[in-house]
């Protein structure tokens, strides 16, 4: 069954284009390193009226907006042996995380396991 990580994070709005080149050199480095999906999505509708809504599990703050991501891998040991040559690699060794276009501490990220697949 397949694994996926996903991330949920504030983007400053004023930062999405410098996120998305961001997000297309991390895409590829995943991609070329085995992952078989990688997905950065940007909000769109969040205003919901049912349950808990990502702005406020993120404490959004005026000018942000939401990024949605996720990879998608064969298997958990398959994510793991991925992630270990991602980290490996030098093109993200280059990434300063001091400069990155959205606030690291304020992602929530998690490993899943795939329950239904339609």
């Amino acid at each position: 069954m397949r694994y996926v990580d996903g991330f949920v994070l504030p983007v400053p709005k004023k930062n999405i284009q410098a996120y998305r080149r961001l997000a297309q050199k991390a895409g590829k480095i995943w991609r070329d390193h085995g992952a078989l999906e990688y997905r950065e999505c940007v909000g769109d509708d969040l205003n919901v009226k049912m349950g808990i809504s990502f702005p406020r599990t993120i404490r959004l703050k005026r000018g942000e907006t939401v990024a949605f991501s996720w990879i998608v891998y064969r298997s958990r040991a398959h994510r793991d042996r991925v992630n270990a040559m991602v980290m490996k690699d030098p093109r993200l060794a280059k990434m300063d995380l001091k400069s990155m276009p959205f606030d690291c501490k304020r992602m929530v990220y998690g490993g899943f396991k795939v329950l239904v697949e339609a």
